[in-house]
């Protein structure tokens, strides 16, 4: 039995391309590894095969109580996918639910952390889920926004952004390790081999660059429109444009300045509060 290493962040922040880029890496294939692969590489804590496993009736069905109640056997379930440690991936803030706690630590090892701005977060978050700006920019801002619980998938709770990523980076946690994502796109190099090094790993510069290579956004994007991919929403294609400081081109003064409001504190950590907000 393992334990779990947590690829965490709030939705729209770099979760995919970093599961995307350590299946590249830790495969070391000539060729990008299937997008819709991921999955089998790296668990979805949300995902309702793993829930049925203790309970047969469909997800739905449960209460927010019984879901939180089975999350802890859940985790404990993916400690024994693999000998050593095994990826998972959650959106959820690091806190309780119905008096449970969301990540179950005496079952985790550590954590990669994305974080990405959420100026950007909240464009990619409204064409995601389907939303209007204003909309997607309250949301954002909600202490107790997630998603409900389907057949397919258990509820998440995401939390505001900030919620969101202070209690990841803010509290005390067994080894973690946060990336932004605007270094993700800007220093791929400095950034994934710093992710590598931080699982213990020291791949030749080849096999790095091939992994960065073979995870791109650009490939990811092809990929999807080539052959689908099993997280999209009805609303938007997953992979849309992947780029940093959109938010100059489509956010209003008044927009920008909610959203520096709200989130302020956690902004300034990461120095995303814009000059002159």
């Amino acid at each position: 039995m393992g334990a779990i290493i947590w690829l965490a962040s709030y939705p729209k922040s770099g979760n995919t391309w970093m599961r995307a880029f350590l299946h590249n890496l830790l495969l070391n294939q000539k060729e990008p590894v299937s997008i819709n692969d991921v999955t089998r590489f790296c668990f979805g804590e949300a995902a309702a095969v793993h829930f049925n496993r203790f309970d047969r009736r469909p997800l739905s069905q449960l209460t927010d109580q019984e879901i939180a109640q089975l999350r802890p056997k859940v985790h404990e379930l993916l400690t024994r996918a693999y000998p050593d440690s095994v990826f998972v991936k959650t959106h959820n803030y690091l806190g309780d639910h119905e008096g449970v706690p969301l990540i179950t630590m005496r079952h985790t090892a550590g954590a990669i952390y994305m974080v990405r701005n959420p100026l950007d977060v909240a464009i990619s978050f409204s064409h995601h889920f389907g939303l209007e700006l204003t909309e997607a920019i309250e949301q954002l801002a909600h202490p107790g926004i997630g998603t409900a619980t389907t057949d397919r998938n258990a509820q998440q709770v995401y939390g505001s952004w900030s919620l969101n990523v202070k209690s990841w980076t803010q509290q005390q946690f067994p080894t973690l390790h946060v990336v932004r994502y605007e270094d993700m796109t800007g220093q791929p190099i400095k950034t994934f081999s710093g992710v590598a090094g931080f699982l213990g790993l020291s791949p030749p510069r080849e096999r790095l660059d091939r992994a960065i290579a073979n995870s791109s956004f650009e490939v990811l994007k092809a990929q999807e429109e080539e052959t689908g991919f099993t997280e999209r929403t009805e609303h938007s294609r997953f992979f849309r444009q992947g780029r940093i400081e959109q938010w100059k081109e489509v956010l209003s003064e008044d927009q920008v300045g909610k959203i520096v409001s709200d989130h302020r504190e956690q902004m300034e950590r990461f120095g995303y509060v814009p000059e002159g907000y």
